[in-house]
């Protein structure tokens, strides 16, 4: 008989965490990048919860899941729609922004992208 993987159980703590914040308002967008399996009881719980959501998949075997507040959801599935590490510096601004990363790290990883693309900053230029 083949056995059958079992659900991380850390994944669906951390998932559990996540709610729990996301209930208190401490975050509008949650991002979790799963394993197929553990995947499906999260989908699962987001739907008869009733929290938006959407399945980017990843490969073969993994997905990535956002899930929070509609407006949320709604504008990063407006440009999440390729690979993360394929965003535009402004994209992942904007992704990581809503995801509630720290303002200033993110604004240093912009400037940072923007050096490796070998674009001007347009905020720079209309300083000029």
């Amino acid at each position: 008989m083949a056995q059958q993987a079992a659900v991380d159980p850390v994944a669906l703590r951390l998932f559990h965490h996540h709610l729990y914040e996301y209930g208190r308002g401490v975050r509008g967008l949650f991002l979790m990048t799963l394993g197929l399996i553990e995947s499906a009881p999260v989908v699962a719980k987001l739907r008869d919860d009733g929290i938006d959501h959407f399945v980017q998949r990843v490969g073969s075997s993994k997905v990535n899941v956002f899930f929070g507040r509609e407006a949320y959801v709604a504008v990063a599935r407006s440009f999440v729609t390729k690979p993360l590490n394929l965003l535009s510096p402004e994209e992942d601004f904007m992704l990581g922004t809503l995801l509630g990363y720290d303002r200033e790290q993110q604004c240093r990883r912009f400037l940072a992208k923007l050096a490796t693309v070998g674009a001007r900053c347009p905020l720079a230029v209309a300083a000029e």
